[in-house]
């Protein structure tokens, strides 16, 4: 009986399945919220990719997994990818097991064999890249705590920072406000105090779309953080391509990669211009 092979790709944001046969054909696929790896919290990253494995082969369960490949934000730390690995493996969810990261997955899919840069803005940001002789390297991926600087939640919590203190008189007007508290539904600045302290890298990442949107109504304080976030995301670039190809105006192939990327969004055409000025 043929087989099947699953891929997954565990984000900040939402985590997505997808089921090939022994042949490659695509037979499923599923989607479910972020599993990206928080430290300690393992267990719920294993639960949601187990959920949404579980869906996507809903229809196909008189056919074994043979193997599974997961790339998840969180995994570049040894503890927590055998973790992960040993919580699946538990389960039983497949005949084998591979776990790695979501930007290593994510350059095989880019450059395959060759050298290149990957950069991945999405909640988080990491920059990933092989050089010519096939030596690896990243910049940025420390997560929401101390690091992502440019990703979705990076932004998003900026933005409430401005809203704050355009609210106090500390900064100019903006119209962030208005908009930030209507995609929340709240009716009032105070009301963001209880929200920011029970959101979730995922949910402060939702924010970011929001900044791009008024920043492209001329909002100067939405657009500084797009400058900024622009700023962040080519020093990952920039430093990589130091590492990697000895100069970073070495010609190389760069790959975009993630939610705030996508071609022809703001944030995108504007890294493009400051990386070509480069």
């Amino acid at each position: 009986m043929n087989g099947l092979f699953v891929g997954v790709d565990g984000g900040g944001s939402n985590t997505r399945v997808l089921v090939v046969d022994e042949q490659g054909a695509e037979l499923a696929t599923a989607e479910g919220p972020g599993s990206a790896i928080r430290p300690g919290a393992t267990s719920h990253s294993a639960s949601i990719i187990r959920d949404a494995v579980q869906r996507a082969t809903a229809g196909l369960t008189d056919r074994p997994i043979r193997a599974i490949c997961v790339g998840v934000a969180g995994a570049g730390r040894e503890e927590e990818r055998d973790t992960l690995l040993s919580a699946l493996d538990a389960d039983r969810i497949a005949g084998t097991v591979v776990v790695v990261t979501d930007a290593e997955i994510a350059i095989e899919d880019a450059f395959g064999a060759g050298p290149g840069v990957l950069l991945t803005a999405g909640t988080g940001s990491i920059a990933y890249g092989k050089g010519p002789t096939g030596v690896m390297a990243r910049c940025g991926g420390w997560g929401p705590v101390i690091g992502d600087e440019g990703g979705g939640a990076w932004i998003g919590r900026r933005a409430l920072g401005v809203i704050a203190a355009s609210s106090d008189g500390r900064e100019p007007e903006t119209t962030l406000a208005d908009a930030i508290l209507s995609s929340l539904g709240l009716d009032s600045v105070e009301r963001l105090i209880p929200w920011a302290a029970a959101a979730s890298p995922a949910d402060f990442g939702k924010l970011a779309p929001v900044v791009l949107e008024v920043a492209a109504t001329g909002d100067l304080r939405a657009n500084s953080l797009v400058t900024l976030s622009v700023e962040e995301l080519a020093i990952h670039v920039r430093t990589l391509a130091r590492k990697l190809f000895t100069d970073e105006r070495a010609a190389f192939r760069l790959a975009m990669h993630g939610g705030l990327l996508a071609p022809k969004s703001l944030l995108r055409r504007r890294l493009d211009q400051t990386l070509k000025s480069i």
